[in-house]
């Protein structure tokens, strides 16, 4: 009887995780390699189903509020204002002035958070452990302004429907203020350590690039989108809680690969500084919520309403058949959909190269597994 071959020598099928370094928690990937080189990718995901969505229909609109902090943890506070956006386009509500400009600072604050965690654990990912140490020093001032507002780091419980759940604290102006005059100068400190550094350029340049085409085949957002040259931003395409009034700029790369990923996000973090002191400059009296009902009943219909969170579009679709609870809800979330174009961005590349390029879209699996 001859020998049979199941598997032809070259080729080699290989599980990647589920891991907590490099496949970021419980993304399992299956690589086909040829040697060292990736021919194809399979993501594998589910491990940390929520199923959020059906708890949503299962809790009146205020009890929900708090389970979306949960998603992108890294991103709490974005989460709950695009949840907070929808419910009030149901109710045909709007958050008062004060309200809207202390979102849009926490909000800020919460993207320089959450880039700061992407830096360093990217970085961390590829081999480079100093980074690390410097984002978290950052960012544990950012957390230390939520835990004055509000008594939570992680999953940030910010707004309410209608406006704010706390009154900002007296010394909330200097504090952030104190933030942003410190935290220009670390952008340029982390910049001087991996920006022209020749094995960060080498490791990341070149490397699992994804073309504007590829993005919008596959409704890639965020920074990953940026950086393939399309200047699409929610805060001026759409703009939500008085973006129009912010004078900012949208970063974009050139040549869609990792490292311009990195460079745009690192503007973003400049971009987002410049936001939250135009913010803190102008945040106006009055109250911190809208006036509306106690118990909230929303009018049968529905709406979709996205915002740009630190990872890309995140959107949320009700539909109200006027009770308590909605009759449907939907998370469009961006780390979900940035995921789809995993496989596309590895194939051909290096064993090696899939972890930066997992690195480099920014998931959270909380979001991916909802």
């Amino acid at each position: 009887m001859g020998a049979q071959t199941f598997l032809d020598s070259s080729e080699l099928v290989l599980n990647m995780g589920p891991q907590h370094p490099s496949t970021h928690g419980v993304l399992r990937v299956i690589l086909k390699l040829d040697g060292e080189k990736v021919t194809g990718a399979e993501c594998v995901i589910g491990y940390l189903h929520r199923g959020v969505e059906k708890i949503g229909e299962n809790r009146t609109y205020p009890l929900f509020a708090p389970y979306v902090d949960r998603m992108d943890y890294i991103s709490a506070v974005s989460n709950g204002l695009g949840y907070c956006l929808a419910v009030e386009k149901l109710l045909h509500a709007e958050a008062p002035p004060r309200a809207q400009t202390a979102r849009v600072i926490l909000t800020e604050l919460n993207r320089i958070a959450s880039h700061l965690l992407w830096l360093g654990t990217h970085a961390l990912d590829i081999g480079a452990i100093t980074p690390l140490f410097y984002t978290m020093r950052e960012r544990e001032e950012v957390l230390k302004i939520f835990e004055n507002y509000c008594g939570a780091r992680l999953t940030t419980h910010a707004f309410r429907i209608g406006g704010l759940q706390y009154e900002l604290y007296e010394g909330f102006e200097q504090q952030v203020k104190r933030f942003c005059d410190d935290f220009a100068g670390k952008i340029d400190e982390y910049e001087t350590l991996l920006t022209t550094n020749r094995i960060w350029v080498d490791r990341l340049r070149g490397v699992g690039v994804l073309t504007a085409e590829d993005c919008k085949r596959y409704g890639v957002t965020g920074p990953v989108l940026r950086a393939a040259g399309v200047q699409w931003d929610l805060r001026k395409a759409q703009p939500y809680s008085g973006y129009e009034q912010y004078d900012f700029d949208i970063p974009t790369g050139t040549h869609a690969d990792t490292y311009d990923r990195y460079l745009v996000r690192m503007e973003e973090m400049r971009q987002s500084v410049r936001i939250v002191r135009q913010a803190v400059e102008r945040i106006p009296t009055g109250p911190i919520m809208a006036k509306i009902p106690k118990v909230l009943k929303p009018p049968a219909g529905e709406v979709y309403v996205s915002i740009e969170a630190p990872k890309g579009e995140l959107g949320y679709f009700i539909v109200s058949d006027g009770s308590l609870r909605p009759y449907r809800l939907r998370v469009r979330p961006p780390s979900f959909v940035n995921l789809q174009a995993l496989a596309v961005m590895v194939r051909g590349a290096l064993v090696a190269d899939v972890v930066a390029i997992i690195g480099t879209i920014d998931i959270v699996l909380g979001e991916v597994d909802r």
